[in-house]
């Protein structure tokens, strides 16, 4: 990618007025409600008795993620404008994604063990998102010998903190109290709510660049490889790690998802609606870098599932051959 190109990409601008970012956030809270219907706190007790799967999975997610991320967005600076790279970091900085226990029943992975991590990574990000954007970002701009007119990252954590407060953790507890309470009416919600999360985002960035969609179209074959490469990075990541500690195939299956799904829809909120970067300039690569995520991922984790339960179905052909022979 030239310079140019990159360039071109930083400015593009998405502007919304305050009654769109408000409907943006009350949907996403809706979404994240709809996320947490899933979660009874009986499910967490078995989980926990054997920590080892939930331990691994947190830290690619909270720990393991945004470091490799910051080494890519370093290794292929020469490629990627400074913008493109935060981006990157700012995506790895997010959550667990809110389709992540969809896709982990798609691929026969443990469900309970997806939901759990689901509830982590949610409930840490009001801290670990902002400071993992903070420590890994400024590490990037360091490391990569970055010389643009960029501020060095101050992030408002209060601001930060509210906003993923009201947008995660008041859902989060609201989802807990109706499954445990209201359990018809979680069961109801919950299936609808994952499949109108998917169109959500999709709507949400068909918002967001409604006034650049010509530009955002141009730059997509760009952005595509750079997603492309950070999400199959993603998914190493948690694949391999439970591979080394010999973790059982469904719990394999469970870390490769939780860690290649991030809450892109929380980095567009961060982006568009708070301060954080009031004083930055152009940042159309964070923004296309982390609606491009968002729907990508989409598309990785059924590519996933797939994989998966292909890898069963051989598994299955093979044992019953072999009880014929």
């Amino acid at each position: 990618m030239s310079p140019e190109t990159a360039a071109a990409i930083d400015q593009i601008q998405v502007t919304l007025n305050a009654g769109g970012m408000n409907t943006i956030n009350i949907v996403l809270a809706f979404v994240m409600y709809g996320v947490s219907l899933g979660i009874k706190p009986g499910i967490f007790v078995d989980v926990f008795k054997k920590p080892k799967s939930v331990i691994l999975g947190a830290t690619c997610q909270l720990v393991l993620l945004p470091a490799f991320t910051c080494l890519l967005a370093i290794l292929i600076s020469r490629w990627i404008s400074p913008m493109m790279g935060l981006g990157m970091i700012l995506v790895a900085s997010c959550p667990g994604g809110n389709i992540s226990n969809f896709m982990s029943s798609l691929a026969k992975a443990n469900v309970e063990l997806s939901v759990s991590l689901t509830a982590i990574s949610t409930a840490l990000a009001v801290v670990m998102t902002p400071f993992n954007f903070w420590l890994w970002g400024n590490a990037y701009l360091h490391f990569a010998a970055v010389h643009a007119d960029i501020p060095t990252l101050a992030i408002p954590l209060m601001d930060v903190f509210r906003t993923i407060f009201i947008l995660l953790g008041i859902p989060l507890a609201a989802g807990i109290l109706t499954a445990r309470y209201l359990p018809k009416v979680a069961d109801f919600l919950k299936k609808p709510l994952q499949y109108i999360s998917i169109a959500f985002f999709i709507a949400m960035v068909i918002l967001s660049f409604a006034g650049n969609m010509d530009a955002f179209l141009k730059c997509i074959k760009y952005i595509f490889l750079i997603v492309l490469v950070h999400n199959l990075l993603a998914l190493t990541i948690g694949y391999n790690v439970a591979a080394i500690f010999r973790l059982p195939e469904a719990d394999k299956r469970t870390l490769t998802i939780e860690t290649g799904i991030q809450n892109s829809g929380l980095g567009l909120v961060l982006l568009l609606g708070t301060p954080l970067f009031a004083n930055f300039p152009p940042h159309g690569g964070m923004l296309v870098i982390t609606a491009w995520w968002g729907i990508w991922h989409i598309v990785s984790g059924l590519a996933a599932a797939f994989y998966f339960n292909r890898k069963s179905w051989r598994k299955t052909a093979k044992e019953s051959s072999s009880i014929a022979s």
